[in-house]
């Protein structure tokens, strides 16, 4: 066993003081995303970018393999459900994948082919103690034992002897290369960790010569804080108590001093030349490239920020709170933002197969980034995938076929015997496999078949006083099975009398009580009573008491199955009675099953609701008269297989449990739980495209879950708009140029809480007009202007001026124009003097400090010259 523990440490590499405490360790484990994916470029060649990534969700206990390219599942399996509700850390590669359950400590490896568990072992359960995987080299490390051991992959035995370190280790990521890295905080060094090669097949304690520590590097003083981050060469720490980053990239050792990276988070594994550091307060990031350090900070507010992940040239950095993941490239500019509804938890991020994965484990989504940059939705719980009516994505492998062969001998054979005759019972034979087909009764010389489901017979035709034995054996399709005597009985004529007054009652515990008058024994003693119930076509032995009742217990007789039952008395010189008479009949029950298929949902349109379905269990016996449904301790009883329930909180997870009801009262319960609607929200309102008529409003919301209905409301006029338009922009036409536009965009749902954005204002663009003409001659002449008008038309008397070629107005709206006495027609023709306008409008302008008109076709718009910006007048 290698000794890695301090005083097997060189002086050299302990020189150095500090203080560390086990949060470092914690917040380390936390920065994984609860989730470690060691994959090195390597591993992209030998995969040859399968594209593919097993993300997992709590919510249903469920994995889901999602293709990258596609963005769909194509494979889910439910092969770890007991761990629903719980976090995961998922390992990969392409041949293994290895999964911690983050609440219980239960480790399991799955083969991804076949998806069942090929091995299981226990470790401390909550944070901590994680797994790394590489290709098809596996470790298992304890940070706070300080102990590295090797694992078989498929098998989890361990490989060779671990190594030790001092406690509170952190890091345990792979490189490229399929080193595994460790950094000591209490020696302020990061060492470097080869597998070893199993010698022969998997499996065994101590197989294969064990790992082997191959290099050990001081990066910071004792006891300070570290960081570590996995390279495609080697490995990235982090001072976090001095905001030093130490790279290791081959054998090369480089030191840059980032004073204000002091308490940062580096991600797990970091590929290529640049490592970005995240500061969670202030939300800043430090993206360090050789010498060169740069700086941006994560919009948004608040700390919880995930270390920030560097993907084809920009840097992916999730906020748990808001349930965001902002893109921001190199100069730190925002470039897009992936929402998440609702996450329900972490966000993880990982770089696998040449794509970036974003899971939300408490979420029915993911997101997948190509190196396009282009996003995919996920839809992880979509129902047309393999494995997911119902999962896992492969049935579970058969059960071992039963040894098919001969059936097993009867049980309890017993003679009771009469006046020349024997009353013969016996036990249902172990059918091994094939269906028993008779029974097979022998003695004095003759043989007698038997119904498989009688197992009872009357042989008569004896001599009273002769002792007799008799053999039972079954029959199956593969044969006689050996046969099992009764006891020895000799006919007489001293027998009992039958007991009368025999009945049977059902009891709601599943019980079945049969009691009888003690019967006569005409001087002798009765020593048994032979029970056997009667159904339909068949008549078996139910038991024998010496008492004069027989409780059949639960389970022994099916439920829902009427049944009637007939005693025979036996004396103590074996001498059995006349069977009596029957007892009335009697149907076995008790109480239901569980229910199955409980779910509920949240009900989108309606306050504190939500809704809650079920199918009916097996009734057992009695019909189920309802159910009783509990939410937060109070029990109501619905007859169907549905309720809506009501009154709770908005935004509140509702309990709720669920049991059938019968005669025998309720069943076991079952439990299911759904979130009510949240208030809505609204963020995010801008005003853009501002134009001469229009301008675009865009907006995110959050329905709370519910259906949301979004007004627009625009200088105090309100209108309905659909909530799906504030992502592209709802765009605002037919309004005034050069004018000012105050609004707000309100998101309400069922909660009738309405969530209103704070107010935009936008100024609509003033449009413009210039006079234009030009070249004048013996017809027209443009330098004395172009007259303007109190009206639109060419009226003498309306003449109120003229304006100059190049001389801009504004233009307020345009008027259809008449004809004056000055021009027999409406229609105005501008000839080459303005490019051959002709138009019959006019537009309103400020002349000389009041609203004229000048003919359009002397009057050029900055728009493109079209009407169509200007309202008419």
């Amino acid at each position: 066993m290698a000794d890695l523990s301090p005083g097997a440490i060189t002086r050299k590499a302990r020189t150095k003081g500090g203080v560390v405490t086990i949060v470092t360790v914690l917040a380390m484990v936390v920065a994984m995303g609860l989730t470690w994916f060691g994959l090195s470029a390597g591993d992209h060649v030998s995969a040859g970018y399968d594209s593919s990534s097993w993300l997992w969700s709590l919510t249903r206990g469920e994995l889901a393999r999602v293709n990258g390219q596609t963005g769909k599942v194509d494979t889910r399996s439910q092969a770890l459900a007991a761990s629903q509700g719980h976090y995961m850390q998922v390992s990969q590669s392409d041949r293994f994948l290895i999964l911690r359950d983050q609440n219980t400590g239960r480790i399991s490896a799955l083969d991804p082919a076949t998806l069942q568990v090929t091995a299981a072992q226990d470790s401390q359960a909550g944070l901590g103690v994680q797994v790394a995987l590489h290709n098809d080299t596996a470790f298992i490390v304890d940070p706070v034992q300080g102990v590295v051991r090797q694992l078989d992959a498929a098998t989890l035995q361990p490989i060779g002897e671990p190594l030790r370190y001092p406690p509170g280790i952190t890091g345990g990521y792979f490189d490229g290369t399929g080193r595994l890295w460790i950094a000591v905080p209490s020696q302020g060094t990061v060492s470097a960790i080869t597998p070893a090669r199993p010698v022969a097949a998997s499996g065994g304690t101590g197989g294969g010569n064990g790992p082997s520590l191959v290099r050990t590097e001081p990066v910071a003083e004792a006891f300070h804080d570290l960081a570590l981050s996995a390279l495609d060469d080697g490995v990235a720490v982090l001072d976090q108590t001095n905001g030093t980053l130490t790279t290791l990239r081959g054998k090369e050792l480089k030191k840059v001093d980032v004073t204000q990276a002091a308490g940062g988070e580096l991600p797990t594994r970091s590929s290529g030349a640049e490592i970005p550091i995240t500061v969670t307060e202030g939300r800043h990031v430090y993206v360090i490239d050789g010498e060169k350090v740069g700086e941006f900070t994560v919009p948004g507010s608040g700390s919880r920020l995930r270390p920030a992940v560097a993907w084809a040239g920009r840097f992916y950095v999730a906020d748990d709170d808001s349930g965001k993941v902002y893109a921001l490239d190199r100069e730190g500019a925002l470039v897009d933002t992936i929402e998440f509804r609702s996450p329900g938890g972490a966000l993880e991020l990982e770089v696998r197969e040449n794509h970036l994965f974003i899971n939300a484990p408490g979420s029915a989504t993911a997101r997948v980034v190509d190196d396009k940059h282009r996003v995919k939705v996920v839809d992880k719980f979509a129902k047309d995938v393999t494995g997911s009516e119902p999962p896992p994505e492969l049935p579970p492998p058969p059960p071992p076929a039963p040894t098919i062969g001969k059936p097993g001998a009867p049980r309890n054979v017993t003679a009771a015997s009469g006046d020349t005759q024997v009353r013969l019972s016996w036990g249902k034979a172990p059918e091994n496999g094939s269906k028993i087909t008779k029974y097979v009764v022998e003695g004095d010389g003759r043989t007698w078949t038997v119904g498989a489901r009688q197992r009872s017979l009357v042989i008569d035709k004896l001599v009273n006083g002769k002792t007799y034995t008799f053999s039972v054996h079954a029959v199956n399709g593969k044969g006689a099975g050996p046969s099992r005597k009764s006891n020895p009985v000799m006919p007489t004529g001293e027998v009992p009398d039958a007991p009368t007054g025999v009945k049977a009652v059902e009891k709601p515990d599943g019980t079945v009580e049969v009691s009888w008058t003690a019967a006569n024994g005409q001087g002798r003693k009765i020593s048994r009573y032979e029970v056997t119930a009667v159904n339909a076509g068949s008549g078996a032995l139910a038991g024998t008491t010496a008492a004069t009742k027989l409780v059949i217990k639960a389970g022994d007789l099916e439920y829902g199955t009427q049944y009637a039952f007939t005693v025979v008395a036996v004396n103590d010189k074996g001498a059995g009675s006349e069977v009596s008479q029957p007892s009335g009949t009697v149907v076995p029950f008790t109480k239901p099953d569980q229910v199955r298929s409980l779910s509920a949902s949240t009900v989108a349109g309606a306050k504190g609701s939500i809704k809650v379905d079920w199918a009916a269990p097996s009734d057992n016996g009695r019909p189920i008269t309802g159910y009783q449904v509990t939410a937060k301790g109070k029990t109501q009883t619905v007859n169907g297989t549905g309720v809506t329930l009501d009154g709770f909180g908005d935004g509140e997870i509702v309990s709720v449990d669920v049991a059938a009801v019968n005669e025998a009262g309720a069943g076991p319960k079952d439990t299911t739980s759904a979130k009510t609607i949240a208030d809505a929200k609204v963020s995010g309102v801008t005003g853009s495209a501002v134009g001469y008529k229009n301008f675009t409003v865009k907006f995110a919301y959050d329905d709370g879950g519910g259906t949301a209905t979004c007004t627009l409301t625009i200088n105090g006029a309100a209108r309905n708009i659909g909530c799906n338009t504030g992502a592209g922009g709802y765009v605002v036409n037919e309004v005034a140029t050069d004018t000012r536009y105050q609004f707000t965009v309100t998101v309400t749902n069922a909660t009738g809480a309405a969530a209103v954005s704070p107010a935009v204002a936008v100024t609509t663009r003033q449009l413009n007009g210039t006079v234009r003409c030009v070249n004048g001659d013996q017809y027209i002449d443009c330098s004395s202007g172009v007259g303007v008008y109190s009206n639109s038309r060419q009226q003498s008397s309306e003449a109120v001026g003229d304006a100059y070629n190049g001389t801009t107005y504004k233009a307020f709206c345009w008027k259809q124009g008449t004809k004056g006495n000055q021009q027999g027609s409406a229609e105005l023709y501008a000839a080459q003097y303005n490019n051959n306008k002709r138009s019959d409008k006019w537009v309103q302008i400020t002349f000389r400090g009041n609203q004229r008109y000048i003919p359009f076709i002397w009057f050029n718009l900055d728009d493109g010259d079209s009407l169509g910006n200007l309202p008419e007048c």
